[in-house]
Protein backbone atom coordinates (compact mmCIF):
# COMPACT_ATOMS: atom_id res chain seq x y z
CA UNK A 1 0.00 0.00 0.00
CA UNK A 2 1.26 3.51 -1.20
CA UNK A 3 0.87 5.84 1.84
CA UNK A 4 0.05 9.56 0.88
CA UNK A 5 1.56 12.80 2.48
CA UNK A 6 -2.35 12.64 3.30
CA UNK A 7 -2.29 9.53 5.36
CA UNK A 8 1.28 11.12 7.37
CA UNK A 9 -1.20 14.12 8.17
CA UNK A 10 -4.21 12.23 9.21
CA UNK A 11 -1.64 9.97 11.47
CA UNK A 12 -0.02 12.65 12.97
CA UNK A 13 -3.40 14.54 13.86
CA UNK A 14 -4.67 11.59 15.15
CA UNK A 15 -1.44 10.85 17.41
CA UNK A 16 -0.19 14.04 17.85
CA UNK A 17 -1.71 17.56 17.02
CA UNK A 18 -4.95 16.60 18.95
CA UNK A 19 -2.65 15.79 22.12
CA UNK A 20 -1.45 19.40 21.55
CA UNK A 21 2.05 18.10 21.36
CA UNK A 22 4.52 20.37 19.34
CA UNK A 23 5.53 19.13 16.45
CA UNK A 24 7.99 21.59 15.24
CA UNK A 25 9.97 20.84 18.72
CA UNK A 26 9.95 17.27 18.85
CA UNK A 27 10.25 16.78 14.79
CA UNK A 28 12.78 13.99 15.01
CA UNK A 29 11.39 12.07 17.55
CA UNK A 30 7.86 12.32 15.39
CA UNK A 31 9.67 11.66 12.01
CA UNK A 32 11.18 8.59 13.77
CA UNK A 33 8.09 7.08 14.88
CA UNK A 34 6.73 8.01 11.27
CA UNK A 35 9.20 5.83 10.05
CA UNK A 36 8.51 3.57 12.51
CA UNK A 37 5.26 3.18 11.34
CA UNK A 38 5.93 2.23 7.63
CA UNK A 39 5.62 6.47 5.79
CA UNK A 40 8.17 6.81 3.39
CA UNK A 41 10.48 9.78 4.71
CA UNK A 42 9.93 11.97 1.15
CA UNK A 43 5.68 11.76 2.02
CA UNK A 44 6.60 12.90 6.11
CA UNK A 45 8.61 15.64 4.88
CA UNK A 46 5.92 16.92 2.37
CA UNK A 47 3.64 16.54 5.33
CA UNK A 48 5.86 18.73 7.69
CA UNK A 49 6.51 21.12 5.24
CA UNK A 50 2.12 21.35 4.63
CA UNK A 51 1.82 21.95 8.38
CA UNK A 52 4.15 24.85 8.61
CA UNK A 53 2.70 26.13 5.18
CA UNK A 54 -0.55 25.98 6.86
CA UNK A 55 0.47 27.61 10.16
CA UNK A 56 2.30 30.55 8.16
CA UNK A 57 -1.12 31.10 6.03
CA UNK A 58 -3.53 31.32 9.40
CA UNK A 59 -1.42 33.15 11.18
CA UNK A 60 -1.13 35.55 8.06
CA UNK A 61 -5.48 35.48 8.55
CA UNK A 62 -5.26 37.17 11.80
CA UNK A 63 -4.19 40.42 10.22
CA UNK A 64 -6.26 40.44 7.13
CA UNK A 65 -9.69 42.25 7.67
CA UNK A 66 -12.45 39.93 7.80
CA UNK A 67 -15.67 40.34 4.92
CA UNK A 68 -19.01 39.14 5.71
CA UNK A 69 -20.57 40.01 2.67
CA UNK A 70 -21.60 37.21 0.87
CA UNK A 71 -19.83 35.45 -2.01
CA UNK A 72 -19.70 33.07 -4.73
CA UNK A 73 -16.57 31.37 -5.41
CA UNK A 74 -15.70 30.31 -8.62
CA UNK A 75 -13.62 27.43 -9.14
CA UNK A 76 -10.48 26.88 -11.68
CA UNK A 77 -10.12 23.88 -13.30
CA UNK A 78 -7.31 22.62 -11.55
CA UNK A 79 -9.19 23.07 -8.39
CA UNK A 80 -12.26 21.26 -10.05
CA UNK A 81 -10.03 18.87 -10.94
CA UNK A 82 -8.93 18.26 -7.29
CA UNK A 83 -12.33 18.47 -5.57
CA UNK A 84 -15.16 16.85 -7.44
CA UNK A 85 -18.81 18.01 -7.69
CA UNK A 86 -19.19 16.72 -3.99
CA UNK A 87 -16.12 17.98 -2.42
CA UNK A 88 -17.38 21.46 -3.49
CA UNK A 89 -20.69 21.27 -2.78
CA UNK A 90 -19.89 20.01 0.89
CA UNK A 91 -17.88 23.29 1.31
CA UNK A 92 -20.63 25.47 0.40
CA UNK A 93 -22.80 23.28 2.86
CA UNK A 94 -20.01 24.36 5.29
CA UNK A 95 -20.76 28.18 4.51
CA UNK A 96 -23.65 27.79 4.80
CA UNK A 97 -24.01 26.02 8.07
CA UNK A 98 -21.20 28.90 9.29
CA UNK A 99 -18.55 26.41 10.05
CA UNK A 100 -16.73 27.94 7.38
CA UNK A 101 -16.02 31.81 6.39
CA UNK A 102 -14.75 32.32 3.21
CA UNK A 103 -10.93 32.96 4.37
CA UNK A 104 -11.24 29.72 6.17
CA UNK A 105 -12.85 28.42 2.75
CA UNK A 106 -9.79 29.90 0.63
CA UNK A 107 -7.27 28.32 3.55
CA UNK A 108 -9.04 24.98 2.77
CA UNK A 109 -8.93 25.11 -1.03
CA UNK A 110 -5.03 26.30 -0.87
CA UNK A 111 -4.10 23.16 1.34
CA UNK A 112 -6.17 20.48 -0.70
CA UNK A 113 -4.41 21.90 -3.57
CA UNK A 114 -1.03 21.55 -1.60
CA UNK A 115 -1.30 17.94 -0.97
CA UNK A 116 -0.05 16.86 -4.38
CA UNK A 117 -2.87 14.40 -4.76
CA UNK A 118 -4.67 13.72 -8.48
CA UNK A 119 -7.98 14.42 -5.83
CA UNK A 120 -9.37 14.22 -2.71
CA UNK A 121 -12.79 12.25 -1.93
CA UNK A 122 -15.16 13.98 0.59
CA UNK A 123 -13.58 11.75 3.42
CA UNK A 124 -10.15 13.72 3.01
CA UNK A 125 -11.44 16.73 2.32
CA UNK A 126 -13.23 16.87 5.28
CA UNK A 127 -9.67 15.64 7.72
CA UNK A 128 -8.50 18.56 5.74
CA UNK A 129 -11.42 21.36 7.18
CA UNK A 130 -10.78 19.54 10.53
CA UNK A 131 -6.76 20.47 10.43
CA UNK A 132 -7.45 23.92 8.83
CA UNK A 133 -9.91 24.66 11.73
CA UNK A 134 -7.68 23.50 14.62
CA UNK A 135 -5.30 26.07 13.35
CA UNK A 136 -8.00 28.81 13.74
CA UNK A 137 -8.06 30.43 17.54
CA UNK A 138 -11.81 30.92 18.10
CA UNK A 139 -13.09 28.51 16.09
CA UNK A 140 -13.57 25.95 18.44
CA UNK A 141 -17.13 25.53 18.53
CA UNK A 142 -16.93 24.74 14.60
CA UNK A 143 -13.95 22.89 15.09
CA UNK A 144 -16.16 20.49 17.44
CA UNK A 145 -18.60 20.08 15.14
CA UNK A 146 -16.49 19.14 12.42
CA UNK A 147 -14.86 16.87 14.38
CA UNK A 148 -17.85 15.14 15.33
CA UNK A 149 -18.61 14.94 11.56
CA UNK A 150 -15.17 13.74 10.83
CA UNK A 151 -15.15 11.00 13.72
CA UNK A 152 -18.17 9.91 12.44
CA UNK A 153 -19.78 10.43 16.22
CA UNK A 154 -22.79 12.68 15.27
CA UNK A 155 -26.43 11.30 15.95
CA UNK A 156 -27.25 12.38 12.65
CA UNK A 157 -26.39 12.78 9.06
CA UNK A 158 -25.84 16.15 8.45
CA UNK A 159 -24.64 15.62 4.44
Amino acid sequence: MKETMLDVLMFLFENYLENEIEVDSDQEVIRSALLDAGFPGDEIGKAFHWLENLAINAESMKTEPVSYAPCIRIYVDDEMDRMDLQCRGFLVFLEQAGVLDAQTRELVVDRVMALEAGGVDLEQLKWVVLMVLFNQPGKEDVYAFMEDLVLDRSSGRLH
